[in-house]
């Protein structure tokens, strides 16, 4: 039987199906690009999902292990047995096609849970520390040496850090699709820059250097950029 399956995933037709699923992901492992370029082969890839789909489910197997046995008794009696037959051919299309739509319902499903347990409440939590900034610091500005006013401000740093640790736990529970690395990136640096940020504000409060004050507020600037990026990445992609 030609591209016979057991032969692409490298088992054995009597092998259990640990063993296929094991076969299939040492193999998928090695010849995917995003793991091993130097042996990535699609071609390869795509044989070896066509095959795992069929010798994955048993349902499936037990009905191409009755076909692979029906072509072996007719190769043997001398008749000529093509690739595949008709019906086959039609099973395939069909499989590929299920299998295009499951893997598009699945990147959807990936894609909105990512967006509702990780990109929106990250969100929220920025706009809680970046929004309010300006209207602190000129709060502070009316006369940054009443300590009454300092110390507004500095609860409000120190909100700031309790809502940027929660952002950051809650940014890595959950890996990120592939098809928003972009914003991901874009959150991920946003943080970092929030993070300096309410350092150099914390320096200024207590020396009331004012150079600490301009380089922080200069980083939530960059901030706000960088939040304003991965929502209209957001955008393009939902």
């Amino acid at each position: 039987m030609a591209n016979d399956y057991y032969h692409t995933l490298e088992v054995s037709p009597t092998a259990t199906q640990t063993e296929i699923k094991q076969a299939y992901r040492r193999l998928a492992k090695l010849f995917h690009p995003d793991s091993n370029r130097s042996t990535a082969n699609h071609d390869k890839i795509a044989r070896l999902n066509a095959a795992y789909e069929v010798l994955g489910d048993p349902q499936q197997r037990q009905a191409y292990d009755q076909r692979r046995s029906y072509h072996a008794h007719l190769e043997a009696a001398g008749f000529s047995v093509g690739e595949t037959t008709r019906q086959e051919r039609t099973a395939a299309a069909q499989a590929r096609h299920r299998r295009t739509q499951k893997t598009g319902r699945q990147a959807d499903a990936e894609l909105q849970e990512w967006i509702n347990q990780i990109y929106t409440p990250v969100l929220r939590l920025l706009h809680k520390i970046l929004d309010s900034f300006n209207d602190r610091v000129d709060d502070l500005a009316a006369d940054p040496f009443d300590d009454e006013l300092m110390q507004d401000f500095q609860d409000y740093l120190e909100d700031c850090q309790d809502w940027l640790y929660q952002a950051e736990r809650i940014f890595r529970s959950l890996p990120n699709p592939p098809n928003v690395a972009g914003v991901a990136a874009n959150l991920f640096y946003c943080l970092n820059q929030v993070g300096d940020g309410i350092e150099q504000l914390e320096f200024f409060t207590s020396s009331y250097d004012e150079h600490y004050l301009h380089t922080g507020q200069e980083l939530f600037r960059i901030a706000k950029g960088l939040r304003r990026e991965a929502q209209a990445a957001v955008k393009a992609i939902a």
